[in-house]
């Protein structure tokens, strides 16, 4: 039997696939099927360890299950091996949002961590800035989603470790901005104004096309007051990477 062969028929041992391995190979190796799962699991557990709080060590780990023998590993590495673990989530408890959003949260959360370096902005270069030509980069990092619960809530009381709230579906749907500051990843709901010159930026619109639409909708008063207040915000949390007023390809974002 070639190597490859060999390879092929350990993998489907590994996977549950009809196979002839255990004729071929001398010895127990039914302990590597148990540790391929367990390696798995514990890489689950790993990155979605609030969700593993929320759920339980039985709820987690049925989910957790579930989803490694829908979903094998893919990559060179389990950094990436939680895509989609939220969606499994969402299938398995369809009346119980917050446990998927909790999850892509957390998920979303670990790979800004481990997204690309982009220093921010220095705050003392705006004033060579010209603002009737500017264009806004933002860090590589910021992701943005919607919500349809209190999942934010329920991550930061799990992480503070202390008792989280019930459940609750939010009012209306909430974005969440999610952006690596430093070495701390960082979310924030958005409301209404800041999530619109967010989008509109990120979809192609320049500094003076952003007041000049926020203006418009807003008001003379108003709009450049909103623009100013999201501006700031921006800089203060590191989120603009570079201000520029050479148009060019811009920072790519995913939901």
């Amino acid at each position: 039997m070639k190597l490859l062969q060999l390879q092929e028929q350990f993998r489907n041992h590994l996977l549950d696939r009809p196979s002839g391995i255990a004729a071929v190979v001398k010895g127990d190796i039914d302990v590597y099927h148990y540790a391929y799962r367990a390696q798995l699991l514990n890489c689950l557990k790993d990155t979605f360890d609030k969700t593993w709080s929320w759920l339980g060590d039985d709820g987690f780990e049925a989910a957790a299950r579930a989803h490694i023998e829908a979903h094998p590993p893919s990559a060179w590495t389990l950094n990436v091996y939680g895509e989609g673990f939220d969606r499994t989530l969402a299938e398995l408890h369809p009346d119980d949002a917050e446990v998927a959003e909790l999850a892509w949260l957390e998920w979303t959360l670990r790979r800004a961590f481990d997204g690309p370096d982009a220093d921010p902005v220095d705050q003392a270069a705006l004033a060579a800035v010209d603002w009737d030509e500017a264009v806004l980069y933002f860090v590589p990092t910021l992701r943005l989603g919607t919500v349809t619960t209190n999942c934010a809530a329920l991550w930061s009381t799990l992480t503070a470790q202390t008792t989280p709230p019930p459940a609750e579906r939010l009012p209306v749907p909430r974005t969440l901005r999610i952006w690596r500051q430093g070495l701390s990843v960082r979310f924030h709901t958005l409301d209404d104004t800041e999530e619109r010159a967010l989008r509109l930026v990120l979809g192609g619109a320049d500094f003076p096309e952003l007041c000049g639409i926020l203006t418009a909708e807003l008001g003379d008063q108003d709009g450049p007051a909103e623009i100013g207040r999201i501006l700031g915000l921006w800089l203060q949390d590191g989120m603009i990477a570079a201000i520029s007023d050479h148009p060019g390809d811009r920072l790519p974002l995913s939901e």
